[in-house]
Formats: C-alpha cells, structure tokens, sequence
C-alpha cells in the first residue's frame, strides 16, 4: 500500500475515492477546505499476478480496511462498471468492486458510484473527455506540483472530485 500524506482538520467530511481493480486499486482521501479541494492522502494498493483471486481480494480487502481505520472517511466514491472489452477483465474488476464494496459497508461508509461518463462530465464539463483532460483537472483543481501515478491514484481522486461536487443532489440515491 503506497500513499502520499497531508495534515487534516476537525470536523471535516472526508470523502474516499476507490478506483477498482484486481492488479491495481487507486485511493484517495480528499476533504474540500474553504473552498478548496485538499487531498489528505492517495496511494493505491497492488497485488501479485502469481497469487490466486481469492488472496487478492483479500488483500484489496484488507488494506482498505486499514486505510479506512487510519482516516475514517464517512463517504465514500467508487468507479462503476462499464463495458470492457475483455470478458476476463470485467469479471475480476466486478470481483475486486464486490469486495471493496463489501468492506465500506462493513465499516459502516456510505458509498455512492459514478460512471467513467459521470466522473469525465463532473471534471471537465464534457461527457466524452479523455483520460489525459480529465487528470490534468484533477491536478489542476487539486493544485498537484505533479500527477499521481499509477492511472488508478489519479482516477481515484477523479472520482473523490466527482462525489464531492455531485454530493448534495446524489445522497438521495446512495446507500
């Protein structure tokens, strides 16, 4: 589990941003302070393609719990299914979704999900925005000095952006 850190304040709604992933799960913790969107910490969490399904899930599992442990979001935003292209790849994404979502709930975090469309038209104003447009927001409205890497961190406070921005109008259809 890699992560970058900031300070954070009382009384501030933390908002955890998942972008899931069986090899790769981005995460960030974001908090929106006098107007501004503040990342308190990001990383993502990888696991081994020699170990079995099972085990990576487990592990997505459990390092989300300590993330969770250590900065008690109390909503959280998670990437939606879209179509793929690769049967294979869609299959082990909705698995690695099904555990983290298993997990928020079990810590009692209130999750909502956006569409790839969603988080693109929230970011950039436009639906149909490509991945480059829609990082170089994010660093841009986080005032980044660089992009996170991998894709997954960056996706993730895309999507951390997203619920913070569409909160008020989606708490009514998240659970």
């Amino acid at each position: 589990m890699k992560k970058n850190i900031l300070t954070t304040q009382e009384n501030e709604l933390k908002v955890l941003g998942v972008d899931p992933g069986t090899a790769t799960t981005g995460w960030a913790i974001i908090v929106e302070r006098k107007g501004e969107f503040v990342p308190l910490a990001y990383g993502h969490i990888s696991t081994e393609k020699t170990e079995t399904d099972d085990t990576r899930i487990l592990e997505i599992s459990d390092d989300l719990k300590k993330i969770i442990d250590k900065y008690s979001p109390e909503e959280a935003a998670i990437e939606e299914l879209f179509f793929f292209k690769n049967k294979k790849t869609v299959i082990q994404v909705a698995q690695a979704r099904g555990a983290i979502l298993l997990t928020l709930k079990q810590k009692g975090v209130k999750v909502c999900g956006y569409t790839p469309l969603e988080v693109k038209q929230a970011l950039t104003g436009y639906g149909r925005a490509d991945k480059k447009q829609v990082q170089e927001m994010t660093k841009s409205i986080m005032k980044l000095a660089t992009l996170p890497k991998p894709d997954d961190t960056a996706d993730a406070l895309a999507i951390a952006l997203c619920h913070i921005n569409s909160r008020k109008i989606n708490l009514l259809h998240c659970e």
